[in-house]
């Protein structure tokens, strides 16, 4: 079984365009059933692909300022939309191909012509060219970013460091069994080292199943994000010398020895200016770009089904 904690001295720890989002109608029905039109392009007996994993299920008909959304179209959207439901999943591959054909529409009434960056599709390049074009959207001045620091220092600290050993007892997650008997085990040895602490390295060397054991449990230096959350969790609020108690992590049980700990500092503002500066305006384009689709949604001739028009946020 992999530890998946880096078990090294070098460090580490266990652990070893996107579519807008839109709250489906709580009392309408997702969609309503548009009539159909005569012609070989509607009649099913001609082999239109109506049907989504079964014959009992047809894929809905719908129509932005009347252009109608392909069945084949929905089928490849539905793959990027799990949800609890065929319905939910459906309704949301659907209300995503509205919004991209809205701004194909608008793109097109523009003329916008743009020549893709390295990345990019034609596509992604219209559509950003559109946005800057259309989506006024102001930026983070010095004094808005210096106020929104002050109001939140607490969220701009340098990561704490711990230097750890461990002793890991591996068992299986899901096996209860095998997971009680690691437990007895771990409680034993922690009553082992209680008595005797200096023994730490030969106990990891006899019982881990990291390969740190070899270092005497020794991970290194520890910062967050380099363990699994469930143990970084526990880890971190840890103070020097033995843990009292077994750790549990998805790998099994950790007996823990902190050895040195050196907490976070204060980040100046000069440190975290520009991080600040683009969550900010990163913000401002998410609620600049959810008016204007809700201004293009509100202005526009959708039939089929029912989307929140422009009252309502698309996007959060």
């Amino acid at each position: 079984m992999g530890c998946g904690c880096g078990g090294s001295t070098g460090g580490g720890g266990c652990g070893g365009g996107a579519h807008p989002e839109i709250e489906v109608p709580a009392e309408a029905p997702l969609f309503e059933e548009l009539p159909r039109e005569e012609g070989p392009e509607t009649d099913e007996a001609a082999g239109e692909p109506s049907l989504i994993a079964s014959s009992e299920q047809e894929w809905p008909r719908v129509r932005v300022n009347g252009v109608e959304i392909a069945a084949q179209a929905i089928a490849r959207e539905l793959q990027y939309h799990p949800a609890d439901s065929r319905d939910e999943a459906v309704y949301l591959a659907v209300q995503a191909l509205v919004l991209r054909e809205l701004l194909q529409q608008r793109i097109g009434e523009l003329g916008l012509v743009v020549r893709a960056e390295a990345g990019e599709s034609e596509e992604e390049a219209a559509t950003r060219a559109l946005i800057e074009r259309e989506v006024p959207l102001p930026l983070a001045d010095e004094a808005t970013c210096r106020n929104y620091y002050s109001g939140n220092r607490s969220r701009f600290f340098s990561a704490p460091l711990l230097a750890v050993r461990h002793i890991l007892l591996a068992c299986a997650a899901d096996d209860a069994e095998a997971r009680s008997l690691a437990r007895e085990q771990a409680l034993e040895l922690l009553g082992q080292l209680q008595a005797a602490p200096q023994g730490f390295a030969e106990l990891a060397l006899r019982h881990s199943a990291c390969p740190s054991k070899e270092q005497g449990g020794a991970l290194g230096q520890i910062s967050k994000g380099q363990t699994v959350p469930e143990f970084e969790r526990q880890l971190f609020r840890l103070p020097l010398g033995l843990c009292q108690q077994p750790l549990e992590s998805r790998y099994g049980y950790h007996l823990v020895f902190v050895d040195q700990r050196i907490d976070g500092e204060q980040l100046p503002y000069e440190a975290v200016a520009g991080s600040i500066r683009a969550e900010l305006n990163q913000r401002v384009w998410q609620i600049g770009v959810a008016q204007y689709l809700q201004n293009l949604v509100g202005a526009a001739n959708i039939e089929g089904i029912h989307l929140q028009g422009a009252e309502t946020p698309l996007m959060q």
